[in-house]
């Protein structure tokens, strides 16, 4: 089977059309940021000091500024340029990682087609998520393929209905704001037919630059009007919590400035107020700590796979169950800032999740 990844490569041009990639430059850069020394990151990266410092060099002189300073006592720090270099190819990455990953998939789903090389894959539909992202992964080193389309939780349940694919991944939150979540997906989910699988709890929450310099204290705050957000994108599962939490506490998303900017995955949000283009945010715990970020908790939720009963027994699903039921997978995901994988794995009946009449525990 032939596997395909797409990346993101930020490509500097100068006037007589000669091209440098600044991504080959930014891993020196974090290195030097963590290491306070050039010849210490060169040395990481497996590179003479001669070399790297030419790669540095040659940067500098297209962009016209210096990507690394000198300071008294503490080596060779990163510019407030080199800053920005590292910001834009990691602001780059997170906003376009997911819809990559499909692509990717997408792209290695044809060609193998095209090759004759038929695969019976496990078509997952799901909302963003870290825990979603560590599963396609351990299934991956499990040989077990898996065809991944990052989409909206509504968009998900529906594809699951129309039969286009055997997972579909979404999140309800743990409280007042169940139920109405969970009409959402009523429409397209039928007992009869469907059952659930847990795969982690997790927190979600404010995002905000370290140290809180604007003293941000919770969802109050989003009407400020020296508050800067950034939003998921509409139809999203965090988008409609986030809605159903400031209709509780009487804020107008109307009134809060960059309630329209919209985002795809936690880890944009988080990339786009580490890069100082928002004061906040809301998404998962462990894209907060990605990117250094303080964090508000707001509200616990269940991320939730629906699928067709009758096919828990195939092979593909079967063999995802085992990973999900395994310790490895459990550790991995117990690793994640305010994820919890006490339930993954076990099967849920539709009724009892979406009303969350079992309380804490299935």
């Amino acid at each position: 089977m032939i596997d395909v990844e797409c990346r993101t490569e930020l490509v500097l041009r100068d006037a007589a059309g000669r091209e440098a990639s600044l991504s080959a430059a930014v891993p020196l850069l974090l290195l030097v940021s963590q290491t306070g020394s050039i010849a210490q990151a060169a040395s990481a990266k497996g590179l003479s000091y001669r070399h790297a410092w030419g790669l540095l060099r040659d940067i500098e002189t297209r962009l016209g500024g210096a990507l690394i300073t000198k300071s008294r006592g503490r080596g060779s720090v990163l510019s407030d340029l080199g800053e920005a270099v590292l910001r834009a190819q990691r602001l780059s990455n997170e906003r376009l990682d997911g819809p990559l990953q499909a692509l990717a998939s997408e792209v290695a789903g044809e060609l193998n087609r095209r090759l004759s090389r038929p695969v019976s894959q496990i078509r997952i539909h799901a909302s963003h998520g870290y825990a979603v992202a560590a599963l396609v992964g351990a299934l991956a080193a499990k040989h077990i393929p898996a065809d991944i389309k990052y989409r909206e939780s509504a968009e998900a349940v529906s594809a699951l209905a129309r039969g286009e694919c055997e997972l579909a991944g979404f999140h309800l939150p743990i409280g007042e704001f169940r139920a109405s979540c969970a009409e959402i997906y009523r429409p397209w989910l039928d007992a009869g037919r469907h059952r659930l699988i847990h795969l982690t709890r997790r927190t979600q929450g404010l995002f905000l630059p370290k140290g809180n310099p604007k003293g941000i204290r919770g969802l109050h705050d989003l009407a400020r009007d020296d508050i800067r957000f950034v939003n998921r994108q509409p139809g999203s599962g965090t988008r409609m919590l986030l809605d159903l939490a400031l209709r509780k506490i009487g804020v107008d998303p109307a009134t809060i400035n960059g309630y329209a900017t919209a985002e795809l995955t936690h880890s944009a949000i988080a990339a786009f107020v580490a890069s100082g283009m928002a004061d906040l945010g809301f998404g998962v715990q462990p894209a907060a700590q990605q990117f250094a970020l303080d964090f508000i908790p707001v509200i616990d939720e269940d991320y939730l796979f629906a699928c067709d009963r009758d096919k828990l027994n195939d092979a593909g699903l079967g063999g995802l169950l085992e990973v999900l039921r395994s310790d490895a997978f459990r550790n991995s995901v117990s690793h994640l800032e305010g994820y919890d994988p006490i339930f993954c794995g076990q099967l849920v009946e539709l009724e009892a999740a979406l009303s969350g009449a079992t309380g804490n525990a299935w």
